[in-house]
């Protein structure tokens, strides 16, 4: 009798457990960008008033359960990449791709500054028909505009599973500010950026 109604009560926890976090989810969106390092894509997107998580992971490839190690030995086919969760009622997907395109080098079909190979290049994973639709209607607004004298070769590609970094690579601005402000610096990437977007951001 006891096991029975110990049995029930865990049935009902459980219950009350999967409603809460699929109200939750209700509730938010997803968006993942890869943009080179994921060091440095993590903290513009923090910032941002309506975007809860920002995880840095590894997405795009073949290899399940990848390794930092496995990634950067370019054998997995994966790109560093940040997935973060938003809330579409205090910021829009097309806001958070306007921030994307100012974090990157969209030309650059080798890496990302002085990261070079392929899982430091690029891309926007959309998740749904109307985030591919945004992603490349703000591409083809970039090019048009003329920022770029070079052709844009950031790939609209639809997301596949994400795999989250190792815990040491997580908000590693926060954990680790002096090595990371000496390799952003060291990267280029600041100093490129400031010559693109000279504009007040």
């Amino acid at each position: 009798m006891i096991r029975r109604l110990l049995t029930v009560t865990i049935t009902i926890m459980a219950a009350m457990l999967m409603t809460t976090t699929t109200a939750a989810s209700a509730d938010s969106s997803v968006a993942t960008f890869a943009g080179g390092c994921f060091w440095c894509m993590e903290s513009p997107f923090e910032k941002l008033d309506g975007v809860g998580e920002v995880i840095s992971g590894y997405t795009g490839g073949h290899k399940k359960d990848p390794t930092y190690q496995e990634v950067s030995a370019d054998t997995t086919g994966h790109l560093e990449s940040v997935q973060l969760h938003f809330d579409p009622e205090k910021i829009s997907y097309e806001e958070l791709l306007e921030v994307f395109w100012r974090q990157i080098d969209p030309t650059d079909d080798g890496g990302q500054f002085v990261d070079r190979g392929s899982p430091y290049l690029t891309a926007i994973f959309y998740h749904d028909e109307e985030q591919k639709r945004l992603a490349e209607a703000s591409k083809a607004a970039l090019e048009k505009s003329g920022r770029f004298d070079k052709l844009i070769v950031t790939p609209v590609i639809a997301a596949t599973v994400f795999y989250p970094a190792e815990d040491y690579h997580q908000d590693y601005y926060k954990t680790n500010p002096l090595r990371y402000k000496y390799y952003r610096w060291g990267s280029g990437r600041d100093k490129f950026l400031e010559s693109v977007w000279p504009e007040k951001k």
